[in-house]
């Protein structure tokens, strides 16, 4: 059921964010589509880009280096059983060298993907934990997270473009035709704006998904809930640094990596962690994670 209504609430917020950027071209553009033809065209060029390189960004972003199953033979035990269990290529693994405790999951496909865990979350958790935590990162790879977080953040990007063009001319078509540019200009101002609050929505919609997905995968969602305990606890006492490189990749990692109150909140890549865990909760009670792939 709720995978069903994410689902759904992820192809609704795409079509508002859409919405946002047909509003903003035709604001730019003074009613004519070829503005709009050539923002949307740099849209699927940047898409492409972070799309492809996905993987090498993340990873590059949290220095992790690649390891073998001498060094971590539990994330390869785990990995290797969740991944043919559900009938999947085994992905590489890494770990990044922080305290922080943290994880990942990235790659265009099945394919080429990559998981990686730091130091702080394999001191952190116990093996059932882990496991937990590496089925919802697996989900995300498997449910193509990496193009809808790719695309949303591709479409935000060309609003927050063409707003800008929009301040500087001052409005565009309402000027032109006699309308209100004070209107066009608090369009252009608030889009950018509507369009980063809609790409959160659907990375926090994506967490949900990965989280009751993963659950089932492992067939232990109370260790997940569990895992998610510990790292509300560990990513407010060792947050990374707001580093350009590492918020960019922030919205990839399970957990909130930085400390945030207030309004914060409302530009989180994460949900609330007591609502994942009473969700976990309720589908620990109705047998949701006891479905095998």
């Amino acid at each position: 059921m709720h995978q069903h209504f994410n689902g759904v609430k992820t192809a609704a917020l795409f079509g508002v964010l859409w919405a946002v950027l047909l509003g903003i071209g035709w604001l730019v553009g003074g009613g004519s589509a070829r503005v709009l033809l050539i923002f949307a065209g740099l849209g699927v060029v940047m898409t492409a880009y972070s799309y492809w390189n996905s993987d090498k960004i993340a990873i590059r972003a949290m220095r992790a280096r690649p390891v073998s199953e001498l060094e971590q033979p539990a994330m390869y035990r785990i990995v290797r059983e969740l991944s043919t269990q559900a009938r999947q290529p085994m992905p590489r693994l890494y770990v990044s060298p922080t305290a922080a405790p943290n994880a990942f999951a990235t790659g265009r496909n099945p394919q080429n993907a990559a998981v990686c865990c730091t130091e702080g979350i394999l001191h952190l958790l116990d093996e059932r934990e882990l496991r937990g935590v590496l089925g919802h990162e697996l989900m995300h790879v498997y449910n193509r997270d990496i193009l809808t977080s790719s695309v949303a953040a591709a479409v935000a990007g060309v609003i927050t473009s063409l707003a800008q063009m929009a301040l500087i001319f001052g409005g565009g078509s309402d000027r032109d035709r006699g309308g209100n540019p004070i209107a066009g200009l608090v369009l252009a101002l608030l889009a950018p704006l509507a369009a980063t609050l809609i790409q959160l929505a659907i990375s926090r919609t994506r967490e949900y998904d990965a989280d009751e997905d993963g659950a089932r995968l492992t067939g232990d969602p109370l260790a997940l809930a569990s895992a998610l305990r510990k790292l509300e606890r560990g990513t407010k006492a060792r947050p990374l640094p707001q580093e350009r490189e590492l918020v960019d990749v922030s919205h990839l990692m399970i957990a909130n990596p930085f400390s945030g109150q207030g309004l914060a909140r409302m530009f989180a890549t994460h949900p609330p962690m007591a609502e994942r865990i009473a969700r976990l909760e309720a589908q620990a009670g109705t047998g949701g994670g006891l479905t095998r792939y």
